[in-house]
């Protein structure tokens, strides 16, 4: 038996001689390349913090102790050491483990993530909570450098220094080089000034000074400058220190022995402790080191070589359409501007990089930056084009509203991602974007059927001068169309018929008109005849056509992928209303006040009727009625 299938609890992991850990991370690596291999997941990052989970849980005591993860990129591990190995090659799954920490499914999940940068704040509300019930339990929060460049993580340094809370951040950098100083020296240091005799010592010393007649005050300064300044000559923790956390390292982070250590160390101290270790994304999987972007998160591999297994691809995706026709534009408009928040690959934004690199703008996990940030290049006249999924592109709401629909200004937001987006689950799908994009004055909002509708839109999206405009569209493949050239634009707010039918009106939106059309297919063949509209845009919606075909078709299904409170269907139900329309049966086809789980996006697709047999039972429905 090797040493992991030992584990079902954090107390079977303690059982285990520290000299053994290192067997244990090597069996830990290789059970998760296994398993990631085969369903997917976020393998660099996960590979990359082994030995900081082990030692984690090796010191503190979970789940009475808390550990917040960041994101949740970097939990495998955490999962395989709390009772979840026998499920974990279920992971991300439908009916499987999340691939991200959930409260709903262990105890050992303090705080469910998805969305970067929000530990910090979260590990303060804990321990804040826990002062108030008089708990002494740690609360841990581990957060990597990239999230380290959102705003909300500073929020969080911020007041957790100012209130002086008992907590613990941990830096997981695996990227940035801002610790140039790493090696014996920073780490000795680290582990021995962190001891909790040192710390009694060094307040006592600071009572003292301050005691001193006269010169108390300016001793106690003066010595406390001398330690920053030592301090910043040995380590690059000064920014932390500014925030009031007692900063300790940069400390290697696969050194298990040093990383107990100091975990037992700076389990003993009190107030804010920043702990800053740095890993290697991929460590111990060569394909995964050599290439982290690729495997931070990945498809189905090849798990001895890390070669992509080779899948049917008949069709270029949704976003490598986005990307290229985004340089061809670019090439006759010398004002389009690219924006990102730290995705260029997954937004498809790596060729006009590389073309346009004094255009293209990644302001990283910075998304309502990105927005306003982009308002300001409008405000100058330029074409911002932001490209951000729209799971995430939710942060950004405020400024979306204040900074550019207030004064209209012609930002062009590309929503990657909108819908289903599969196993990452609720924390990524894309179904609130429709929602609330189009309750936002002087806003248009827009969803191609086809990546060549796709194109066109974004060429009308360019010429919209008179306020911001959003396309929204799916991850994954296109339908395999063609692609027309020139781009031609499509007349603002203007729907089409994609097939006339009497007996049942069916309007569709953005992925979900594919498969209406297949819908009619099938109906037909069941003697019902359906017509077909693609409507194109959400916002403004295109009353005369639907109103038009209303009064000749009283019964009207509408599909959307996405929420229904709010969404397309409301829309089309606020569209007849305020054109009079009364003698009419309308059903509203998309997801119903819930948060969908993860799984594959046809699977989910089917399970909430999205796909051309739901559509196909809910005419059947409705005739029936």
């Amino acid at each position: 038996m090797n040493l992991l299938d030992k584990i079902d609890s954090p107390k079977d992991l303690k059982k285990i001689p520290r000299e053994d850990l290192p067997e244990l991370a090597r069996e830990i690596r290789q059970k998760i390349v296994d398993v990631v291999s085969k369903t997917g997941g976020h393998l660099a990052s996960s590979l990359g913090v082994v030995e900081l989970t082990i030692a984690l849980h090796y010191v503190f005591d979970v789940p009475k102790d808390k550990i917040i993860w960041d994101v949740g990129h970097q939990a495998y591990t955490h999962k395989l050491l709390t009772g979840r190995k026998d499920r974990f090659h279920t992971l991300r799954q439908h009916g499987g483990i999340s691939g991200f920490p959930k409260i709903a499914e262990s105890p050992y999940d303090a705080f469910t993530t998805g969305h970067s940068s929000t530990s910090i704040s979260a590990a303060l509300g804990i321990a804040t909570a826990k002062e108030l019930k008089s708990d002494t339990s740690k609360v841990i929060a581990v957060i990597g450098d990239g999230s380290m460049t959102a705003g909300l993580a500073f929020e969080g340094l911020n007041q957790a220094g100012d209130c002086k809370k008992d907590m613990i951040v941990i830096l997981n950098d695996n990227d940035l080089s801002i610790a140039p100083n790493v090696g014996a020296l920073s780490s000795l240091l680290s582990r021995t000034f962190s001891a909790k005799y040192l710390q009694d010592l060094k307040r006592e010393f600071g009572d003292f000074l301050l005691s001193l007649p006269k010169i108390g005050p300016d001793a106690y300064q003066f010595a406390k400058r001398a330690e920053e300044s030592f301090k910043a000559f040995i380590t690059p923790g000064m920014l932390f220190e500014g925030f009031n956390f007692d900063y300790y390292g940069p400390i290697k982070g696969h050194r298990l022995n040093h990383l107990i250590d100091i975990l037992n160390n700076i389990k003993k101290l009190d107030g804010p402790v920043l702990l800053h270790v740095l890993t290697q994304k991929g460590k111990g999987y060569p394909p995964a080191e050599k290439n982290p972007v690729f495997f931070h998160g990945v498809g189905s591999f090849e798990a001895e070589t890390g070669a992509k297994l080779s899948g049917q691809k008949n069709a270029p995706t949704y976003t490598e359409v986005f990307g290229h026709t985004l340089v061809e534009l670019a090439e006759t408009d010398q004002k389009i501007i690219a924006v990102t928040a730290a995705m260029p690959e997954g937004t498809g934004l790596v060729p006009f990089s590389k073309k346009f690199p004094d255009r293209f703008f990644d302001v990283g996990i910075a998304e309502q930056h990105g927005v306003t940030f982009a308002a300001g290049l409008a405000v100058e006249g330029f074409k911002p084009v932001v490209a951000i999924y729209s799971t995430f592109l939710q942060r950004a709401y405020d400024q979306i509203v204040h900074d550019v629909c207030l004064e209209s200004l012609p930002v062009i937001f590309a929503v990657d991602r909108g819908g289903i987006v599969g196993e990452d689950g609720p924390t990524h799908h894309g179904l609130f974007d429709l929602c609330y994009l189009r309750s936002m004055p002087n806003m248009t909002v827009m969803a191609p059927k086809d990546e060549n509708e796709l194109r066109r839109m974004m060429m009308t999206a360019i010429n919209h001068s008179s306020g911001p405009i959003a396309f929204r569209y799916p991850r994954g493949c296109g339908l395999g169309v063609s692609l027309d050239t020139p781009i031609l634009p499509i007349e603002t707010g203007k729907g089409e018929i994609l097939a006339n039918g009497r007996d049942i009106l069916i309007l569709a939106i953005g992925s979900t008109v594919a498969d209406a059309v297949e819908a009619r297919r099938i109906l037909m063949e069941k003697g019902i005849d359906a017509a077909v509209v693609n409507c194109r845009f959400i916002k403004p919606m295109d009353a005369e056509l639907i109103c038009g075909l209303a009064k000749k078709i009283p019964n009207i299904l509408t599909v959307e992928e996405n929420l229904l409170q709010g969404g397309f269907g409301s829309a089309v139900l606020e569209t007849l209303c305020d054109h009079g329309i009364r003698n009419v049966h309308v059903k509203r086809l998309g997801i119903n006040d819930r948060f969908v789980e993860h799984g594959a996006i046809q699977t989910l697709r089917a399970r909430y009727g999205l796909n051309a047999d739901g559509i196909v039972a809910a005419v059947i429905s409705m005739v029936r009625q």
